[in-house]
């Protein structure tokens, strides 16, 4: 009996030792792994700052992530992949594009959102980032917050402060008197006041109008297909004598993206370019020292909105609703959202941070009054690109009219159509 009982402790003696091991090498390979498609390419700036952080992320945390740098081309290769089931925990890409195309794949965040974690100080993720750009994210995803907002931008008047302040102008305009006084400074300078490229003339358009007779009317222009309205006419003589006067470039007309970006704002031909929070990003290597300010587009009319009417919007996270691991794939996107890594993905990017306390680059500081000022947020170009037909009729016409091959009349008529 002692011999059986003998050789029966050393079996299980075994057993256990095995149990052991393969169960350490088990739990081991359970161990979370993430895969994050982004909309970035490896080489962009935030690209390489993702990358970096991820890094470090894994070194913090234990959990690895592979990424996947798609590019833009994440637009056309993420719908078949997740339909495919293919293992994707976490992607990103437009807030509003994530929402409308992916939104069937989104997992619901509220969760996640109201609980602390180690970037957060101790209080929920909720609370220490970009409130208007957090609330914006509850309100497209019908009261839930589905995906995290972050690189946030905004639509904004962006201007040369040395120019500026060489023409003697002190103070941003904020009616449209304000703003042709500025111009008229500038042209004595000797320098035009204004361009624009091919790729946001429809903007501008929308701008004017939005200034004109407010958001509703405007939107109701493209819904309409209806350009028969005065307002249409009353940019064609604002538009045809600031052409006139010189406050346009000459070269506004004919500038095909991004020529008028690089070629004129870029090296201090002109001192204003209504545009993106992006834009010092874009053409940093051609201005590496330019003084930028920034300003919200003026009020031109009693009718219109005022300067607390501005496009906004961000890149943002999603989680997939299939995902096996959605607590780690939050702590990532805590990651990269707060602390360090937010601080160092606006640095490097020329960006909005999307954590409130980051610290804005140098470079958008005048951006973020004009965010934190603003009420009433506009759609994009104020619908103006939402109907292909309608962005080209306003390049087409627009381009004439600055150049004078068409007045204001000729304008009016040829958007009737």
């Amino acid at each position: 009996m002692k011999k059986r009982s003998v050789v029966l402790a050393a079996v299980l003696l075994a057993a256990a030792v095995v149990c052991t091991v393969s169960c350490g090498k088990k739990e081991e390979t359970a161990k979370a792994k993430l895969v994050y498609w982004t909309m970035w390419n490896e080489a962009e700036p935030q690209g390489t700052v993702i990358a970096r952080a991820v890094e470090a992320f894994t070194k913090e945390t234990g959990i690895e992530v592979e990424v996947n740098f798609n590019g833009r081309e994440i637009r056309k290769t993420l719908q078949p992949a997740l339909d495919a089931g293919e293992t994707i925990d976490l992607f990103d890409e437009d807030i509003e594009r994530v929402l409308n195309t992916w939104g069937n794949y989104l997992l619901p965040l509220d969760t996640y959102t109201a609980k602390a974690y180690s970037t957060t100080g101790g209080k929920p993720y909720n609370t220490v980032v970009n409130q208007t750009l957090y609330n914006l994210a509850k309100e497209l995803g019908g009261g839930t917050v589905k995906n995290i907002p972050y690189q946030p931008s905004a639509f904004v008047t962006l201007y040369n402060k040395d120019l500026f302040s060489k023409a003697g102008i002190t103070n941003t305009p904020k009616t449209w008197d304000e703003f042709l006084t500025a111009c008229e400074k500038l042209k004595v300078l000797g320098v035009p006041a204004i361009t624009v490229d091919d790729a946001y003339m429809a903007c501008f358009f929308g701008y004017n109008m939005d200034r004109l007779v407010g958001e509703e009317a405007t939107l109701a222009m493209v819904n309409n297909k209806d350009f028969t309205g005065p307002q249409v006419l009353e940019f064609g003589k604002i538009w045809e004598n600031m052409a006139k006067k010189g406050y346009i470039s000459a070269k506004a007309a004919s500038n095909i993206w991004p020529a008028g970006q690089v070629e004129e704002m870029a090296v201090g031909k002109v001192a204003m370019y209504l545009n993106g929070t992006w834009l010092p990003n874009e053409i940093k290597a051609q201005a590496p020292d330019l003084n930028w300010g920034a300003f919200a587009w003026p009020v031109m009319s009693e009718n219109g909105d005022g300067i607390e009417a501005n496009n906004y919007g961000c890149q943002s996270f999603a989680i997939n609703k299939n995902t096996k691991y959605p607590e780690e794939a939050f702590k990532l996107i805590v990651w990269l959202t707060t602390g360090e890594w937010d601080a160092q993905l606006a640095k490097e990017s020329i960006g909005i941070p999307a954590g409130n306390d980051t610290v804005w680059p140098t470079q958008l500081a005048e951006a973020k009054v004009i965010v934190d000022n603003t009420t009433n947020r506009l759609d994009w170009a104020v619908g103006m690109e939402n109907d292909p037909e309608i962005n080209a009729k306003i390049k087409e016409n627009f381009a004439k009219l600055i150049k004078g091959d068409l007045d204001a009349e000729g304008f009016a008529a040829a958007m009737a159509k």
